[in-house]
């Protein structure tokens, strides 16, 4: 086994099968990797226009690249050369504009706020949709290879720009772990401050599609909420392609599982996640090669609603998992 060090790699005893690479990266490539009887997982390091991180399960084919400094975001799912996730490069390589793809991640609110403002304590505040940590940069606290797996750390705490628009002192901890065909993403919440926090937690993952007709969908709840118009409709499994742009939410889930069968592509994905997560989200847009289901723990708008809205009293913490699994036949 090498792990990775300072100045290159260096071999690790056999009995330490556990590596912790907390974070200063000074730029030089690192090569993390475990091999054992069965199986092979890698970290890489690579430094591209942003510094990426690259996990990978080589006897599964699999592998997904992570870009911490772009909002903690993953960028790329891909197992057995076929990409699962949707990215608009040219979109990704802007840091003024937010990324159209990959798993982008929502915090402190899901969705947009009437005039993008909300109430606290008496004072108004302004947060623009899906909140910030999307577009912060987070730091690397883990780098771990395992006999069975592999998974990166990430974490995100409060600052001056936070405060400003969101009042309260809070540190999160994402765990992204590749194992086979399955990617898992475990979040730890905690409340620092002094006064309970309000908040929300979503994920906007952009699945691949070549063909949206060839979509057939399982998604634990009967009807569903428009977002312009807000009706409510019965659903049928299916959505109507035809139209420009498709933003609906289902909030009477039944279970904690959805899936998503491709049959231009040949492939079934499965979403799982905690019964923390009160609402999936389907959002496409007509003429683009992807479709979003994003499990949010509450719905837009909660921060002024309370609607699911979570409140985790000083010094407490939450955690919760979601996890993407693909088939293919």
């Amino acid at each position: 086994m090498l792990v990775a060090r300072a100045g290159g790699l260096a071999p690790l005893p056999k009995e330490a099968w556990r590596y912790f690479f907390t974070a200063s990266f000074s730029g030089a490539p690192v090569r993390l990797s475990l091999i054992g009887k069965k199986v092979v997982f890698e970290i890489l390091q690579q430094q591209r226009k942003f510094l990426t991180f690259i996990l990978r399960d080589r006897a599964a084919r699999s592998e997904i690249e992570v870009v911490p400094e772009r909002g903690g975001i993953i960028t790329r799912w891909r197992i057995q050369q076929q990409d699962i996730l949707y990215l608009d490069k040219e979109r990704f390589a802007n840091p003024q504009l937010t990324i159209r793809g990959g798993i982008p991640i929502l915090f402190p609110i899901c969705g947009n706020l009437p005039d993008n403002t909300y109430k606290y304590n008496g004072r108004q505040y302004t947060l623009k949709q899906h909140g910030f940590a999307r577009d912060l940069p987070w730091q690397v606290e883990q780098v771990v290879a395992e006999e069975n797996k592999a998974f990166l750390k990430l974490h995100l705490h409060d600052n001056e720009q936070t405060q400003a628009v969101y009042p309260f002192n809070f540190h999160l901890s994402f765990c992204y772990q590749i194992q086979g065909n399955t990617l898992e993403i475990r979040q730890q919440f905690y409340n620092s401050s002094s006064t309970p926090m309000p908040f929300s937690v979503g994920f906007h993952p952009y699945f691949l599609t070549r063909d949206k007709t060839q979509l057939k969908f399982d998604i634990p709840c009967r009807e569903y909420q428009q977002q312009q118009t807000k009706e409510v409709h019965v659903f049928d499994g299916s959505f109507d392609f035809h139209r420009d742009e498709l933003d609906v939410a289902f909030k009477q889930l039944q279970s904690t599982s959805a899936t998503v069968t491709d049959h231009s592509r040949n492939l079934k994905l499965t979403l799982e996640f905690d019964n923390f997560f009160s609402t999936l989200v389907f959002w496409t847009v007509k003429g683009k090669e992807f479709y979003c289901l994003e499990p949010w723990s509450a719905p837009r708008n909660a921060i002024n609603t309370g609607e699911y809205l979570t409140v985790l009293a000083p010094r407490t913490g939450h955690a919760a998992t979601f996890r993407l699994r693909v088939n293919f036949f």
